[in-house]
């Protein structure tokens, strides 16, 4: 039972690597504008930003219990 949960956190933990490189960056560096795009920008990830934060929120939910499971097994 823990080989299975180990090998399951370490599939997640490539695909959660995976997912949040294939994000965007939320910054500017080529912004000469200063805080006009915080002010007038995008308010909400739609598509597939939308998608993809979605995918990284559901991945480390798993992550986490996956990680709590291994503990509670690893201390018995």
């Amino acid at each position: 039972m823990y080989s299975l949960i180990l090998s399951l956190m370490v599939v997640v933990c490539v695909l959660l690597i995976i997912v949040v490189a294939m994000q965007p960056s939320k910054t500017n560096a080529a912004n000469l504008t200063g805080g006009a795009e915080q002010l007038f920008g995008k308010q909400k990830a739609r598509g597939f930003e939308a998608f993809l934060i979605r995918v990284t929120v559901v991945l480390g939910t798993i992550f986490m219990l996956l990680a709590f499971a291994l503990a509670y097994i690893s201390s018995k």
